[in-house]
């Protein structure tokens, strides 16, 4: 017989979704907190948003996390990673040599 075990994350009384580590169940919790926060900044907003969109808006701004940061200027982009030159001097190949004789 085989053990299993699950990381269930529960918003509202209700089943969100089923993960096989904590870690993973964990974040998506913490993105679903995320999201709960933004639709209530929503809600205290002059526009008007349907609750679908209020939803779906939240989930992707929580998911997308990184890049709304940068957007706010909260947080810097990553920097790409230089690119080394090589100092080695090129290999003269044989056939180079030959015909320099």
């Amino acid at each position: 017989m085989a053990v299993e075990s699950r990381f269930v994350v529960i918003r509202h009384g209700v089943e969100a979704k089923t993960f096989m580590d904590k870690k993973s169940a964990d974040d998506y919790d913490k993105m679903l907190d995320m999201a709960d926060n933004l639709a209530d900044v929503f809600a205290k907003s002059p526009i008007e948003l349907s609750d679908a969109v209020s939803e779906e808006l939240s989930i992707y701004l929580a998911q997308h996390r990184d890049e709304v940061l940068i957007a706010l200027l909260a947080k810097k982009p990553p920097q790409k990673a230089p690119v080394k030159k090589s100092t080695k001097k090129p290999v003269e190949k044989e056939t180079d040599r030959a015909s320099t004789k």
